[in-house]
């Protein structure tokens, strides 16, 4: 068993870990990355916001990620299950948003993009490597890992940055995890040619299906291939009597809204399910330690914040452990840290547990130019999350309207079909 020593150690390569990374090998940080895969890898999470070019630019990436020619997203779409009621958000309208576009993405290209744009920076990486624990104490951090081969490894840092996704590795060990208690859900999706997407520019955007207590995604992640997937309860999907292709068909053939746009859509390959969506961990840091991305907390995916959370983190997180290595109070620059994120994930809890109650489509699906609160809710739909007062009391009277329109409709009542499979 030999042992190497680092500045900082990152578990996790994906778009948390490679950002965290970069930023710290381009302020000449010797750094370890340990991935458990090996990359290009398959992943869901495929559409960005347009706050993520900014990250991408101060990290040097930009070029590779124009270079591989994914599709633009100018804005998003929300439809009700029958097209009844339709609403777009484009992001160069709104009068709060700085980034007029985005980027969606085919995960297993992007995420190998960032990684290897990571090592290029020089960070160590590391793939094939599974961390099995870390311990820390006043002088640094110990992480106890086995390489491709199954053979033990222990490496130390003054630093770790935990970016291990939904494993959660460092967050499980210390008992931090907390499920959402109201968003117990699942996901039924796969990769399918031939969606039927919308004629120029809004071919690009993501599209969002709304139905009783469930939604569809239809993002386009190549100029061939679309992304559909189906979020549920997870109960529901347990009552099912059938399997996960199953159901999904059943679930497509329902709904007129996504019906149309798959009637000569060929999947790819499997039909996937992934579940455990919505938690959090109840400390973002620890001695010697941060938590990166979903190793802080995972949201549903719905205003698809994953891949833009993540990588802001990374970029936060970098700037704490800078400090601390330059001999700042690590505890104080952490908790810095964790305040930041958990006041961006607040944000988009809020945002979340409204999108599935019916005032909150009531509302967002009747845009009105008073007080010009759909740029707000523009803005917030791009990643805007450190907007001035102006744009923060925009979003403070949206969530107010929701809940008069709960108690005191002022809007046209939504009514959701209750004739689905398995309910």
């Amino acid at each position: 068993m030999t042992s190497d020593t680092f500045d900082v150690i990152v578990i996790g390569g994906g778009p948390g870990g490679s950002s965290v990374s970069g930023y710290l090998a381009k302020a000449g940080k010797r750094v370890l990355l340990l991935e458990k895969e090996v990359f290009p890898r398959f992943h869901i999470g495929e559409s960005l916001l347009p706050y993520n070019l900014r990250i991408f630019r101060e990290l040097g990436v930009m070029p590779a990620i124009e270079a591989a020619g994914f599709p633009r997203k100018f804005g998003a779409q929300f439809a009700l299950w029958d097209n009844s009621k339709w609403a777009a958000f484009i992001f160069r309208q709104g009068r709060f948003t700085r980034e007029p576009q985005a980027f969606q993405v085919e995960r297993s290209k992007f995420d190998h993009i960032l990684i290897n744009h990571a090592q290029g920076l020089g960070v160590d990486v590391r793939q094939g490597w599974t961390v099995l624990r870390y311990e820390s104490n006043d002088s640094g951090v110990t992480v106890h890992a086995t390489d491709p081969n199954n053979q033990p490894r222990v490496f130390r840092a003054s630093y770790l940055a935990d970016a291990s996704g939904r494993g959660n590795l460092t967050g499980n060990q210390d008992g931090q995890r907390i499920t959402h208690a109201h968003l117990s859900k699942l996901a039924v999706f796969g990769h399918f040619y031939g969606v039927k997407l919308d004629a120029g520019e809004r071919g690009g955007d993501t599209v969002i299906v709304r139905l009783a207590r469930k939604w569809f995604w239809i993002i386009p992640v190549s100029a061939e291939k679309t992304s559909v997937g189906c979020v549920l309860d997870k109960e529901e999907f347990m009552r099912a009597k059938c399997g996960p292709a199953e159901l999904f068909n059943e679930l497509v053939a329902a709904t007129p809204a996504v019906k149309q746009r798959m009637a000569s859509a060929k999947l790819t390959g499997p039909v996937y399910t992934t579940a455990d969506f919505s938690y959090y961990n109840k400390s973002l840091f620890g001695p010697r330690l941060i938590r990166i991305g979903d190793a802080a907390g995972f949201l549903d995916p719905i205003f698809s914040s994953g891949v833009y959370m993540a990588m802001l983190s990374g970029k936060l997180g970098s700037e704490a452990i800078l400090g601390a290595l330059a001999g700042g109070s690590a505890s104080r620059l952490f908790a810095r840290y964790e305040k930041k994120f958990f006041y961006s994930m607040r944000f988009y809890w809020e945002m979340i547990e409204g999108f599935y109650t019916t005032p909150f489509m009531e509302v967002l699906m009747e845009p009105r130019e008073k007080w010009d609160l759909p740029s707000a809710v523009n803005a917030a739909l791009a990643g805007e999350l450190n907007g001035n007062w102006s744009l923060r009391w925009r979003m403070r009277v949206f969530f107010w309207l929701i809940k008069l329109q709960g108690r005191r409709p002022f809007l046209p009542k939504i009514v959701f079909q209750s004739t689905f499979p398995n309910g």
